[in-house]
């Protein structure tokens, strides 16, 4: 059964994709892009006004909209029902917003996605937070350490944890990776993930990264369950790179 599931993800679905139109993984619609032109607006619905919202603190935060509605669905349809290929416009859309932003800088900094437990990333077939940041950097053109970071415990899942236990969950969970371990980097770091909630797990990598003299200086996330601050970010501009 293992063998099927692997043919067919890796071989004849992606095959069939070039000489079939694909169905948009929301509503099932003919889609001429990863989502329907209708999911594709209801997604879009769901970002933060003003492009974004910035969590301020030592690490600031950026976070492109609200876990809730269709982005909800799209996070879950691309971690759990095998559509990879969302991460690609969510990545796009995360760059654009944090371009815009009063936080984004260009210089000397290398972006590092949260990573997972190698027996998990076996089991979904991707790291989400990787294929967000492959096309956040595509945008930007920052450079992506993909093994920045290294997932040494394998945790439970945190949803309906109260922040002490997800801090303790999360603890040691993370080691410095062999792209950063080997050579400290002159650059300084942006953390990538999907889903940001209480903060547990990308302090817990930042405290790592920081022990290995490694400076963070921004944390990105394409969804929050955190409510806006009420405030619109200060942005540079509105320039929106649509997939």
């Amino acid at each position: 059964m293992k063998i099927i599931k692997f043919i067919w993800k890796k071989i004849l679905k992606p095959f069939l994709n070039i000489f079939l139109k694909p169905n948009c993984p929301l509503c099932q619609r003919s889609a001429d892009r990863e989502f329907c032109q209708y999911c594709e607006k209801q997604v879009w619905r769901c970002q933060f006004p003003g492009g974004g919202e910035i969590f301020p603190g030592e690490v600031p935060v950026f976070i492109w909209g609200q876990y809730k509605d269709s982005l909800k669905r799209a996070i879950a349809a691309m971690k759990y029902k095998d559509n990879p290929q969302i991460a690609k416009p969510l990545g796009y859309w995360l760059a654009d917003g944090w371009l815009a932003s009063s936080v984004a800088t260009l210089d000397k900094v290398v972006v590092v996605p949260i990573p997972m437990h190698k027996k998990k990333e076996r089991e979904r077939g991707f790291n989400q937070a990787e294929l967000l940041a492959n096309s956040f950097c595509e945008v930007t053109g920052l450079q992506m350490r993909r093994n920045g970071l290294a997932r040494v415990k394998q945790t439970q899942a945190l949803y309906g944890l109260s922040r002490g236990e997800r801090l303790e969950t999360v603890k040691d969970a993370f080691v410095v990776g062999k792209d950063l371990r080997n050579r400290r980097p002159r650059a300084s770091v942006l953390l990538v993930d999907d889903i940001y909630t209480t903060g547990a797990t990308v302090n817990s990598a930042i405290e790592v990264l920081q022990k290995g003299g490694i400076r963070v200086v921004g944390v990105l996330a394409i969804a929050t369950t955190k409510k806006p601050r009420g405030k619109k970010p200060r942005l540079k501009s509105q320039k929106l790179f649509n997939n």
